[in-house]
C-alpha cells in the first residue's frame, strides 16, 4: 500500500471512531512502525486535519457549540490531588479538554487530554506513573489551567461550585 493510500485510511478511521486511536494499533494495521504512523498524522496535519493526540490516542474532535459550553478555569493543587480534581470534573459530566501551563521561557504549553470518564482518568495516572513522568503542573508548582466542556453552564457551575470547595480554584484576588 503506498502512503498517501494509508493516510487517507487512517484519516477514514479516525472520522469514523468515536474513540481515540493508538498510533502503535493503526502501526500493527498497516504493518508499519509507530514512527510511520506519527510521520502519516504529521502531513495529515500539515495538509488541514484537525487530528489530536491525547493520552489515548489519536482523535479528530467534533467542534460543536451548540451541543455544550465551555469554560478555562485557573486550577492549583499538589501532584497527589490530581486524580481527585479531574475526577470532580467528570463527576458532573464535564469534559478536561486540556491542560495549559506557564512556562518562563517557552510561554503556554497546552496538551490535549479529552478526559471524559474515570477509565481515562486512570489512564492518565498510570501513564505518568508507569513513565514516571511529572504533570505539566510541576512545572509551576501546581498551577495550571484546564479548558472544561459540559453540557450547559449549570454543570460548569457545579463543577466550579466543588472545586472551589476543595481549595482547588485560583481566586481573581490571589
Amino acid at each position: 500500500m503506498k502512503s498517501i493510500e494509508r493516510r487517507e485510511q487512517i484519516l477514514k478511521k479516525l472520522i469514523e471512531s468515536d474513540e481515540p486511536i493508538k498510533g502503535q494499533h493503526l502501526a500493527e494495521s498497516y504493518g508499519v512502525t509507530r514512527q510511520v504512523i506519527v510521520k502519516d498524522i504529521a502531513i495529515l496535519r500539515a495538509i488541514g486535519n484537525s487530528i489530536i493526540s491525547t493520552p489515548n490516542g489519536y482523535t479528530i474532535p467534533v467542534e460543536d457549540d451548540s451541543q455544550g459550553v465551555s469554560k478555562l478555569i485557573a486550577v492549583y493543587h499538589s501532584k497527589d490531588k490530581i486524580y481527585d480534581e479531574l475526577k470532580t470534573i467528570i463527576k458532573y459530566g464535564g469534559i478536561v479538554k486540556d491542560v495549559t501551563v506557564e512556562h518562563p521561557v517557552y510561554g503556554e504549553i497546552t496538551a490535549i487530554l479529552m478526559l471524559k470518564n474515570l477509565y481515562d482518568i486512570e489512564m492518565l495516572i498510570d501513564k505518568l506513573k508507569s513513565e514516571e513522568a511529572l504533570p505539566l503542573s510541576a512545572l509551576t508548582k501546581g498551577i495550571h489551567l484546564h479548558t472544561i466542556m459540559a453540557d450547559s453552564i449549570d454543570t460548569i457551575d457545579m463543577i466550579l461550585e466543588e472545586l472551589k470547595a476543595k481549595g482547588y480554584l485560583l481566586n481573581e484576588s490571589e
